[in-house]
């Protein structure tokens, strides 16, 4: 995607310096810094402190941690303790232990001189798959975008609204969520994207600056407005993304997707899933009793990062001393609460079923 007219991925690996390379998240939109990772603990903490987020970029990341550590340490033991310390950064992002599973099995198979080169290569394919999984799912969620458009005044936008960051900073490229935007701005199809705030930490800000970059109209509201701009008639569509999908189609995102889903069912407004394959979890079917939810810390609730007047990034308490959060960072949205499943080989019911017909060869392999 762009930066300033510039195409960069979210992570890289760099041929000559022989580098992980990664956007710093933690300090954008305000700057653009790249910063590079080598040992398993600066991969440990890019995961944990979210240098790097979203479900299918933190998959990717992990694969090229691993790859890194068999450059050091190709024995089995390092294998499974490499498994072990990065599977324990992030609990509820499910491509987190399906890209190390994958990594794993395949290296345990190879003899030990082989292994540092073939996890790097094994870690550029599973990013490089992330990228064309997700260019998929814009494509067929275009064609959902296209027919609203011919139902409208050709003087309207289509009015998309997205919860939290699902852009291409949250994969390797293109995002999930965002992916049918920037297909339909390609294909010039006038779109508006309402972005929510999304407290706390924010992230719709990084998907409005992913925007601002590809020259897409959109406006950032606070989390809750998305119900009054839906009573009003001025939300088409809600596309948003997803850290973990049950098998039978229960959605797990960013704390506050569950409401809006409610909202989008009170006043009729189609409400989308951009669903990558690796993040449907095919062991679990109940997702509010089954997938564990992740709880950061309180800080991140009581304390704000932002540009101060004089355009210095600083940091503000908004709560009263001794008054303490609570942080829980996804919710789970009730498949019966889902209009479909955009996913890269294309759209279906979230259902059992509708997975089941899309993916067979996936869901026999998983279980």
């Amino acid at each position: 995607m762009k930066v300033e007219g510039n195409h960069f991925r979210s992570i890289w690996f760099d041929e000559e310096s022989k580098a992980v390379n990664i956007i710093d998240q933690r300090v954008l939109p305000h700057e653009f810094k790249i910063i590079s990772l080598d040992t398993l603990k600066d991969f440990e903490i890019a995961i944990k402190h979210m240098a790097v987020r979203g479900a299918p970029l933190i998959g990717a990341t992990a694969a090229f941690g691993m790859a890194c550590q068999m450059r050091r340490d190709p024995s089995d033991e390092c294998i499974n303790i490499s498994w072990e310390r990065l599977h324990r950064t992030r609990p509820t992002a499910i491509n987190l232990k399906w890209a190390l599973d994958r990594c794993r099995t395949e290296l345990l198979k190879t003899q030990e001189k082989t292994r540092a080169e073939i996890s790097m290569e094994l870690a550029k394919k599973i990013a490089n798959e992330d990228v064309e999984i997700n260019r998929n799912i814009g494509i067929h969620g275009l064609n959902i975008i296209q027919e609203i458009a011919r139902r409208k005044s050709s003087s309207e936008p289509v009015r998309l609204l997205t919860h939290c960051n699902a852009g291409w900073l949250a994969t390797v490229d293109w995002g999930t969520a965002t992916s049918p935007m920037f297909q339909a701005h390609e294909n010039g199809v006038p779109i508006h994207v309402w972005v929510d705030e999304t407290r706390p930490r924010n992230q719709g800000a990084l998907t409005s600056w992913e925007l601002q970059n590809y020259g897409i109209s959109h406006n950032y509201i606070t989390d809750n407005a998305g119900g009054h701009l839906m009573q009003h008639g001025l939300v088409d569509m809600i596309i948003v993304g997803t850290d973990r999908t049950t098998s039978c189609g229960d959605v797990c995102n960013k704390i506050g997707t569950y409401l809006k889903a409610l909202a989008a069912k009170d006043n009729g407004v189609p409400f989308y899933v951009a669903l990558p394959s690796p993040t449907i979890d095919w062991t679990v079917r109940n997702g509010v009793e089954e997938i564990p939810i992740e709880e950061r810390v309180e800080t991140e609730v009581s304390w704000i990062h932002g540009l101060d007047k004089s355009g210095r990034v600083t940091k503000v308490k908004v709560t009263p001393d001794g008054s303490l959060g609570f942080n829980p960072a996804f919710d789970v949205t009730p498949a019966k609460l889902v209009t479909g499943l955009i996913t890269e080989r294309g759209v279906c019911d979230a259902s059992e079923s509708g997975l089941r017909a899309l993916f067979p060869d996936l869901e026999k392999v998983s279980l």
